[in-house]
């Protein structure tokens, strides 16, 4: 929505809420909100004394708790015309991509000394509800099992109770039933790789290489004033070439002539011998572990004492709480998941790696999901029952990218963050089915994902974006 859509509707300022401005006495306001006690003060403030306008026309993004509705009627009531909750409390990053923006929900649900993990759940599940009500989508809910990860399976609880709740009754009165939709949670670390590689593809590497604030690049022009850019759904361009190539042997399994990586280490040592940056280093040794399922405390020590990163020691040891197994005993090193043979698709040398969460969609979209790795929260609906299941490989004449869908939706939710890489699956996936839409999102914004965990009473963070894998282009030897 741009400033020149609302000026059709006659809608002349748009002001920040929380910044001082001129009363407007003749006017009247209309007021778009959280339903936060922080907001509800602010709006409170304007009318309680002398009212900056003429009349306020109240929308809040989510559900308004009573105690703050009625703190505006005490001090507002015969200057609010309209007072409405609408289900606005997720932001749409892209097409198929949306986020629920909230970067201290990672913290409160990973972190070992947090107190209010099951409120922030809950946040999410209701989020969560209003982004399938948005959608008019009452879907059949599932998420993925695993015994070290269980805030899936809290979440997918929360979930679907509020579904339930929610959909009880429709605007006719009518219950309503399911529909053509299944909602997937997954926890992040079900695939902690993905996020750890570097995406070579043109939106990865313009978010990497250049400074990209809130979407917007902004640049000199030849006249030596300044421009921008944004970069949204609005730039076709943008729009066609994001998920281009521009034109990996640890997180494959295999170089690039198809020769298993027998042994990591060999493959490693180059890299940590390189005077590559830190964070270089501590990304080599994390895709070593995550190759191994895990390593010893002995062997994680010599390594960390060999590249001189003690002190980064709990970047790595983090990663833990989000259910990754990083110090294990030997016997447990060799358990990895099963992963679709892609050996026939054909790849860059430097992408050979597929994000677990495209198996995913691709087994979802062909009812393969295993039932005892994904459970049912709840019913689902017969086209995720094997009634409707299609082929997830790619066709040979795609749809355009805004084609109308008519048929069944694939959402998924990466409790804790998503990359680029698995944005780029989602479109993949439904450009080559067709017959289904995916949809994936996460709690906070994509270009300033990082994975940061409290531990010990101390913040560390890792963050995902600007840094180069220079040890992939090593042929494991």
């Amino acid at each position: 929505c741009k400033m020149s859509d609302l000026m059709s509707e006659k809608i002349t300022i748009v002001e920040d809420l929380f910044k001082s401005r001129e009363p407007v006495p003749e006017m009247k306001a209309i007021y778009f909100m959280s339903p936060t006690a922080k907001c509800v003060d602010a709006f409170i403030a304007d009318f309680k004394t002398k009212p900056k306008y003429k009349a306020a026309y109240v929308y809040f993004t989510d559900y308004c708790p009573d105690d703050l509705f009625n703190n505006m009627k005490l001090y507002c009531a015969k200057y609010i015309r309209v007072c409405k909750e609408i289900n606005m409390c997720f932001m749409p990053q892209e097409a198929q991509v949306f986020t629920f923006d909230n970067p201290g929900a990672f913290q409160s649900i990973y972190s070992p000394n947090s107190q209010d993990k099951k409120k922030t759940l809950e946040t999410l599940a209701d989020q969560l509800v209003t982004l399938c009500a948005t959608l008019d989508e009452y879907p059949g809910v599932r998420y993925k099992k695993d015994s070290n990860m269980e805030n899936a399976k809290i979440l997918a609880e929360l979930v679907d109770t509020k579904l339930v709740r929610h959909y009880e009754l429709d605007d006719n009165s009518k219950k309503k039933g399911k529909t053509q939709a299944q909602l997937l949670i997954v926890e992040r670390g079900f695939d902690p790789v993905s996020p750890i590689l570097h995406e070579l593809t043109y939106q990865a590497m313009a978010y990497d290489l250049i400074d990209i604030q809130n979407d917007t690049y902004k640049y000199k022009g030849k006249d030596g004033s300044e421009k921008q850019a944004v970069l949204n759904e609005e730039d076709m361009l943008w729009v066609r070439l994001r998920h281009k190539h521009i034109a990996e042997d640890l997180a494959v399994g295999s170089d690039v002539e198809g020769v298993k990586v027998k042994d990591p280490m060999r493959t490693l040592l180059p890299v940590l011998l390189h005077p590559y940056s830190t964070h270089d280093k501590i990304r080599a040794v994390l895709l070593y572990i995550f190759s191994l399922s895990g390593t010893t405390d002995e062997n994680l020590s010599k390594l960390i004492q060999h590249v001189k990163i003690e002190e980064e020691r709990e970047y790595i040891l983090n990663w833990k709480e989000l259910g990754v197994p990083i110090i294990t005993s030997p016997s447990f090193f060799s358990r990895k998941p099963s992963r679709r043979d892609r050996s026939q698709e054909q790849t860059y040398n430097l992408s050979r790696w597929t994000p677990v969460i495209k198996d995913v969609m691709e087994d979802a979209v062909e009812n393969k999901l295993d039932t005892k790795e994904w459970p049912h929260q709840s019913e689902c609906p017969a086209a995720w029952n094997g009634s409707g299941a299609v082929s997830a490989r790619q066709k040979h004449k795609a749809s355009a990218q805004d084609e109308r869908r008519t048929g069944s939706r694939l959402i998924i939710f990466v409790l804790g963050g998503i990359c680029f890489s698995e944005m780029r699956s989602a479109y993949e996936v439904t450009q080559a089915v067709k017959s289904c839409e995916v949809i994936i999102g996460e709690i906070t914004q994509i270009t300033h994902f990082a994975f940061t965990i409290n531990t010990l009473g101390s913040l560390y963070s890792l963050t995902m974006q600007g840094i180069f894998l220079w040890f992939l282009l090593i042929k494991a030897s």
